[in-house]
């Protein structure tokens, strides 16, 4: 990115480091500056409409479609992409469970399966297959792995309640 006269640089947080980036266009999206600028591969680009759920992030938590989300509308706040989420070694416990349960078949939609259901299980770890699959339910799965990848969140679901039982 070309710097700007005078325009203070981009500050925010991505997967727990602080990023300060310089010259970037106001139309610039939130995907193109994780994807482009910092070299973070997860979120991926579907349909540049919000709408497939490829390039989910979390902003602040919350799961986010990083392909609609201006890159300066996340200035000062917490993004978490699918590298931040876990690590080799020590995955998050909905990275286990899509590993553990295979499901992965392109693996293109991946990023905003594990992420959406992530951000769902953080906020109820209890949740019903119901609410998985309509939680769910805006990622696009090009290949058909619903199945598996139902499996996997439930099985998610039942790590992370076993890591709150006292």
């Amino acid at each position: 990115m070309t710097a700007t006269c005078g325009a203070e640089p981009l500050k925010l947080q991505v997967n727990g480091q602080a990023c300060s980036i310089a010259g970037v266009p106001r139309e610039a999206t939130l995907l193109h500056l994780l994807r482009n600028d910092l070299g973070l591969n997860g979120p991926k680009y579907g349909c540049g409409l919000g709408q497939c759920g490829a390039c989910t992030v979390h902003v602040d938590g919350v799961a986010a479609r990083a392909c609609v989300i201006p890159a300066h509308g996340v200035a000062g706040r917490a993004v978490t992409t699918l590298e931040g989420l876990g690590t080799r070694g020590h995955w998050h416990p909905v990275q286990a469970a899509f590993e553990d349960a295979q499901a992965a078949q392109c693996g293109y939609c991946l990023n905003g399966m594990v992420m959406q259901a992530a951000a769902l299980l953080a906020r109820d770890p209890h949740a019903s297959e119901a609410r998985i699959r309509s939680e769910l339910s805006g990622n696009l799965c090009r290949c058909g792995t619903h199945i598996e990848i139902l499996d996997a969140v439930q099985r998610a679901a039942l790590r992370m309640q076993e890591a709150i039982r006292p």
